[in-house]
């Protein structure tokens, strides 16, 4: 798999992620806090499936 999910992209993910799934655990969003787990998985791994088939790249140019 080809990273495709940049710098900034990737932390506002994992930020997101974290957060629903704290909101989700702690808060009023119950079981839909789940959620939380795709964009924290495509932030911790760099890839993002819906953007591979978009054509879209957020990763600078090595």
């Amino acid at each position: 798999m080809t990273k495709n999910v940049g710098g900034l992209d990737k932390g506002l993910r994992i930020v997101a992620g974290l957060a629903l799934l704290g909101l989700g655990a702690f808060g009023p969003l119950g079981w839909w806090g789940a959620i939380g787990i795709v964009p924290l998985a495509t932030g911790l791994m760099g890839n993002c499936p819906l953007y591979s088939l978009l054509g879209l790249n957020t990763c600078p140019a090595r």
